[in-house]
């Protein structure tokens, strides 16, 4: 079966950079896939993705050796399991707050007797290659996000899930459980203590951990922290920064600053 290039990554204790994709665009997918990112996020939770975009943008990112992963809308196994068959190495559940419901999405990523992900790999088996049927529970990474404060309370318990493949912190939303404006990019005390204690937990417990970022700066200061996995950016993120900066050049103005929206 094909290896899982970004987990191989994690667990040979390398660093990698990734990308969001909240567009619906194949072009967009394969150029970025093309840039170098060790992986690649597909949002189905915010971006403007559904099942049938999905189904357009793995192929286009398969033309390289990037990595696909998805981020799922909510911890609900028929989506993860579609999302995998789909040809997916890994998917991002949001929002996940005990041990339980961590449990639950892994199980939802393993075929029995590991778990209970129905067979049907449509996609995926054709992408992964011959052994996929007795490999994939190895290859498949399943990522939980913690991001609430039922989340954070329940860290420890979180982070040692058995076949937990990564953590990723949502730090806007982590944001907002900590009572602070939705910015993940953040010098306030509290959100980078919260997701220091995150990022020890699972340097305890082994597991990769990964964040989302705006920028270089912050994805530099994180991968100087020790996370395994950065977001640099999004495919929407990365065209307005661009449009904006040339823009405001062109007409030797000030950039014009936008709303915040997560990307």
């Amino acid at each position: 079966m094909r290896k899982n290039g970004a987990l191989a990554k994690w667990r040979a204790g390398e660093q990698t950079i990734g990308a969001w994709l909240s567009l619906a665009n194949t072009h967009s997918a394969e150029m970025l896939a093309n840039a170098g990112f060790d992986w690649l996020c597909i949002d189905m939770q915010h971006g403007l993705v559904d099942y049938r975009d999905l189904t357009y943008m793995l192929p286009a990112i398969s033309t390289t050796d990037t990595t696909p992963l998805a981020r799922v809308s909510g911890n609900d196994p028929k989506e993860i399991m579609k999302a995998l068959d789909a040809g997916v190495m890994g998917v991002i559940v949001p929002l996940v707050n005990n041990r339980a419901e961590a449990a639950a999405a892994i199980a939802a990523c393993k075929y029995p007797p590991e778990g209970l992900r129905s067979f049907g790999p449509i996609r995926a088996a054709l992408y992964g290659g011959r052994g996929y049927a007795a490999e994939a529970n190895g290859e498949i990474a399943c990522i939980v996000m913690i991001e609430t404060k039922e989340g954070i309370a329940n860290l420890e318990e979180i982070v040692s899930t058995p076949g937990l493949g990564g953590v990723y912190v949502g730090p806007s939303d982590l944001a907002l459980a900590l009572g602070l404006p939705p910015r993940g990019d953040t010098e306030e005390p509290v959100h980078l203590d919260t997701v220091n204690k995150i990022l020890a937990a699972c340097k305890r417990h082994n597991v990769p951990a990964g964040i989302h970022t705006g920028g270089v700066e912050w994805t530099r200061r994180r991968l100087e922290a020790g996370f395994d996995f950065v977001t640099l950016g999004s495919d929407a993120g990365f065209m307005m920064q661009a449009a904006a900066a040339g823009l405001a050049e062109a007409r030797g103005a000030k950039k014009k600053e936008r709303e915040h929206t997560g990307y």
